[in-house]
């Protein structure tokens, strides 16, 4: 039956009511990737006739009210004031890892020619935005999924990167044999036994986990960053994880460690910058 697009909004806006926190935005949002337009066109044709639904749009309701999360349903995320490709193959971006970017950036100068690695590539964003604001820094971009650099790689190509950024496929550092002058990574930090939201059952577990304990994978990177002896590691983590880093690095020499919080005042990640005798 066809009905008006704020009619059509409404309808979307109480199906998803009482099972996501933003129903109204959320219905907006869905409506404006299923027509292909933006916000302004959204606002501004109202009174528009919609004819006929395509089942496409009805199937994303349905599985946003069973919460597939809406990033994966419209294949947008926003990060970073950008919008970038995502699909079920990689982590959604959270707006806490902005924060990491920016914690980079203030230590590093845009005309440096340096060689950034970061591991846990995921969708790209983290290489994307750092490769955008450093002209003259060579990145290497390393996932152990190729379904997470598959999703990379079409961002990458999307910013015109791709002679920029150099994508590989393995665990950690195992297929980077050059010299690093900076360490990134994202790294899975949650504990096996962690409960989670039912959203997060939906995102690639191997991004998400990071061991029984959970800081499993930030303490082998912290062996590499010894073992390979690079000057700077920029590291999120999970709120609770400062002392064990800190207990961990005790037997290292530190020329300074410092942590950041999130947005909510909770420890979210550090940079550390070692020392190599």
């Amino acid at each position: 039956m066809p009905r008006r697009l704020k009619e059509l909004h409404e309808e979307i806006t109480r199906t998803l009511s009482g099972v996501v926190e933003s129903p109204r935005r959320e219905a907006e949002l869905l409506l404006i990737a299923y027509l292909g337009k933006d916000q302004l066109y959204f606002i501004t044709h109202q009174d528009e006739m919609i004819d006929e639904l395509d089942p496409r749009l009805l199937e994303w309701v349905a599985k946003r009210s069973a919460n597939v999360p809406l990033e994966y349903l419209t294949n947008r995320v926003s990060f970073y004031s950008r919008e970038f490709y995502i699909d079920e193959g990689a982590l959604i971006p959270r707006p806490e890892t902005e924060l990491l970017i920016d914690e980079v950036l203030s230590r590093v100068s845009a005309h440096e020619a340096i060689t950034i690695v970061e591991v846990g590539v995921g969708s790209g964003i983290i290489s994307i935005m750092l490769a955008l604001h450093l002209p003259n820094a060579r990145l290497i971009a390393v996932d152990i999924s190729p379904k997470a650099l598959a999703v990379a790689r079409c961002n990458i190509e999307t910013f015109g990167l791709a002679d920029r950024i150099e994508l590989r496929e393995g665990d950690l550092l195992s297929c980077v044999d050059e010299k690093i002058d900076l360490l990134v990574s994202n790294p899975p930090y949650i504990a096996h036994n962690a409960p989670l939201e039912s959203n997060l059952s939906y995102e690639p577990q191997n991004a998400l986990f990071g061991g029984e304990i959970g800081d499993e994978i930030i303490r082998k990177l912290l062996d590499e960053v010894y073992g390979r002896r690079i000057p700077i590691f920029a590291c999120e983590m999970g709120c609770d994880q400062r002392n064990k880093v800190q207990e961990y690095l005790k037997p290292f020499a530190v020329q300074s460690l410092e942590f950041y919080t999130d947005y909510a005042s909770l420890d979210r990640g550090f940079v550390l910058k070692a020392v190599h005798e």
